[in-house]
Parts: C-alpha cells; sequence; structure tokens
C-alpha cells in the first residue's frame, strides 16, 4: 500500500469514511494545467468533487471557467467567486426559473445552459425575459454518445440562429461530449476523436459564415483529456472532471493521462463469519454500485482476496489474509467509480501528511441549495 494514504491515527475516524488527500488533489489540478498548457484551455467539471474547497484550489491554479451538471452545483461554483458557469445539461420546465433566479443572485456571474431543441430554447428565453436576466445558451452537438444533443447538420444551425435571436439568450458557443470514446488504446482514442469532431468543425465554421458568434467550444471528457488538449482549434476548452480526485477505473484504464488517486475510503471489518471471511462496512451505500458487483472497488491493504457479498451496508470477501484481521481493523479501499461515490457521502476528511486536518462537506450532493 502506497504510504501517502496511510492515516497515522484511525482510531477516532467513524466508518465507513470518505478520504480525500489535500496534496495529491493540488498535484492532479497542477497536472491538468500542465497538460491544457494554459489555465484559460481548462473548464473542468465539478460533478466528481461538489465541493467548494477544491473549486477555490483551482481558482488559485487561474482556472476561472468552470462546467457543472446541475443548479446546485452551479450555485456552489457562483458562491465562490467563479465568473463564468456552464451547466452542461439542458435546462427546462422550473429549472429554467431556477437558473434566472440565479443569475439574479449573483450577478458577476456568467451562467451558461446547454440547449438541443427548440423547446427547451422557448422555455429558457420565456423565463429570461421575465425575469429580465440572460444567460449563454450553448449549442449541445452529440458526436455519437445519443445522450443529449442535436445532430451537426442544417437543424443545428438553424437552432443556433434562433438562440441569437431569442430575449435572454446569446449565443454562447458549441458543447460537445465525447463520452462514448473510452477506448483504452491512446491511438484509438486520438483517431476517434479526430472523426467524430470533424462535422462539430465545419457545422462550426457555417455558423461563422452566417454571421453568428461561435466564440468557444468545449469538448471531451477526462478519457480524450490528453487528446483534445494537443488540439489548436480557437476558442477549444476542455472539461475533465474525474481527473481532481481520480479513480481505480480510469487509474487503470488511461495511464496516460498521469492524474493520482486522491480520494480513498477507510472501512473496517465488523465481522469475521468463517475461517477465511472478512465483513466490511462498505456496501454500496457507500462505494458507487455502476460498477458491476465484485468491482466496485479494490482493497489496498490486502494482496489476496475476492469479494463474495454486497449488500447495502455489507462487503463480504473471502482471503487467505483473514487471520491478519479482527473485527474494528481498519481496511483502505480505492473506489473504480469516484463521482457517483462522493455524492453518498456528507464530508470528506482531508487528510495531510497521515493527519486529519479538516474536513469539507460535499455541499452540492443536495440537488436544491437555497435558489
Amino acid at each position: 500500500m502506497n504510504p501517502t494514504y496511510e492515516l497515522k491515527d484511525t482510531s477516532e475516524v467513524f466508518t465507513p469514511a470518505l478520504l480525500f488527500y489535500k496534496d495529491v488533489i493540488r498535484h492532479n489540478i497542477a497536472r491538468a494545467v500542465e497538460i491544457a498548457g494554459s489555465p484559460s484551455r481548462l473548464r473542468p467539471h465539478a460533478k466528481t468533487h461538489k465541493t467548494r474547497e477544491i473549486i477555490r484550489m483551482e481558482l488559485e491554479a487561474g482556472i476561472t471557467k468552470h462546467k457543472c451538471a446541475t443548479l446546485a452545483e452551479a450555485e456552489m461554483l457562483a458562491s465562490c467567486g467563479v465568473t463564468d458557469v456552464l451547466i452542461a445539461y439542458p435546462v427546462v420546465g422550473p429549472n429554467c426559473r431556477r437558473l434566472a433566479n440565479l443569475a439574479k443572485t449573483y450577478p458577476e456571474t456568467q451562467f451558461g445552459a446547454l440547449a438541443d431543441s427548440m423547446a427547451g430554447v422557448q422555455q429558457l428565453s420565456a423565463a429570461m425575459a421575465e425575469a429580465n436576466q440572460s444567460v449563454n445558451a450553448w449549442l449541445d452537438v452529440d458526436v455519437g454518445m445519443h445522450r443529449t444533443g442535436i445532430a451537426p447538420d442544417e437543424k443545428a444551425v438553424m437552432l443556433y440562429e434562433t438562440i441569437a435571436r431569442s430575449p435572454g439568450l446569446r449565443p454562447g458557443g458549441i458543447h460537445a461530449y465525447d463520452g462514448q470514446n473510452n477506448q483504452e488504446n491512446l491511438a484509438e482514442r486520438q483517431a476517434a476523436v479526430a472523426k467524430q469532431y470533424e462535422p462539430v468543425l465545419k457545422l462550426r465554421a457555417a455558423l461563422e459564415r452566417k454571421g453568428l458568434p461561435v466564440p468557444r467550444l468545449v469538448a471531451g471528457g477526462t478519457p480524450t483529456f490528453t487528446v483534445c488538449a494537443q488540439l489548436d482549434w480557437p476558442g477549444l476548452e476542455c472539461s475533465p472532471g474525474t481527473f481532481v480526485l481520480h479513480d481505480h477505473g480510469y487509474r487503470t484504464r488511461y495511464p496516460d493521462l498521469g492524474f493520482t488517486p486522491a480520494a480513498l475510503l477507510l472501512t473496517r471489518v465488523v465481522s469475521k463469519p468463517a475461517m477465511n471471511r472478512l465483513t466490511l462496512d462498505l456496501g454500496y451505500k457507500a462505494v458507487a454500485s455502476d460498477p458491476p458487483a465484485g468491482k466496485r472497488c479494490i482493497l489496498l491493504n490486502l494482496a489476496d482476496y475476492q469479494p463474495i457479498i454486497q449488500n447495502e451496508e455489507h462487503l463480504v470477501i473471502e482471503t487467505t489474509e483473514a487471520d491478519r484481521y479482527s473485527p474494528g481493523d481498519p481496511i483502505y479501499a480505492m473506489p473504480t467509480h469516484i463521482c457517483p461515490t462522493c455524492a453518498m457521502h456528507r464530508q470528506a476528511l482531508v487528510v495531510e501528511d497521515g493527519q486529519i486536518t479538516d474536513q469539507w462537506d460535499i455541499v452540492a450532493r443536495d440537488r436544491i441549495l437555497t435558489v
């Protein structure tokens, strides 16, 4: 086990506990700036950590533009003094009024949201006009994930034209997320980006020929970060998210990124139901359950073990090392998927030099803060 992760004293730590390693987070932020070439080419996603303190660390590193998935995350960002916030999600229905209220509450912050339909543009424009507010509307272009977005064709041109003439909306640029590009081979990721973004660049050129401003292009996520960062497209902003905490899943699949996992879970043995079995207090209410059962985390203290059962509050393993452990003994676990894992915890314990020095609230795990 990496000694960087080991606490000098775990006797007062309630488990399961989420641990954030501050120096490692700082290293990952610096690495992201290095990859991008400049903080101005970064728009990191806040969905992974949902904490004010990490946002402030990014601001200290010169990163001024941020991306998020929820209005609560947008409010958290604005409360930290972020002046440029993109909600990478189509804001529709009553949430349009919430965004208008957010814009009114934080006038120093320029907010933006995704648009991929006429109905969405109309709802957002109506809410902004009624509140006498304005936001950036980003054209969300589907580059193959087929989750949100519009195909880069003539309909996309028409939608952007509608944005440009809609009250309360400003054309913010193009957003294109390639979440389907999860190839482990770097050359394959590079080829996929080159192919899938070519129609986006043609769309941008078509919009500019019509005199429509397309000041920025937000592209990629964490897996394609190193690929997108090498491109010299005007106004390009890279938007990795997982990098700041990183996890076992991305560490093993994308070694070219060069980030280090900065979040662990501290768990304890609660029972020894058989000679070769240990039961830990690490159920799927404490670690993300979207990886398949048995692959949701790795245990750092054990060289030989096999996950057998995981329920809401328990993780049962079989191990030849069971004799080394008694009920109450701590074990460190590295999540496979850190983003939803963070949202399961109200707070993270901050570790520096083997000591717990602070605790940070996972503020935006709540869907509604104040606005």
